[in-house]
């Protein structure tokens, strides 16, 4: 599934770069450490590598 906004790719980069072995798990944060925990590497890469350009900085709540 793709990312909804600029905010959510990111932080399934991260989530992606800490299930890698690139990024301490214990630096995660927030979204991103849930993301780690509960999704699949190739989840988090399809994410992750949605293009960022005309998304929103934050998903609205709508």
């Amino acid at each position: 599934m793709p990312a909804k906004s600029q905010a959510q790719q990111k932080a399934a980069g991260a989530a992606l770069s800490a299930k890698r072995g690139d990024t301490k798990k214990s630096e995660l944060k927030g979204a991103s450490k849930s993301m780690e925990k509960s999704m699949s590497e190739k989840e988090l890469e399809k994410m992750a590598s949605t293009s960022r350009k005309g998304k929103p900085e934050h998903k609205s709540k709508d």
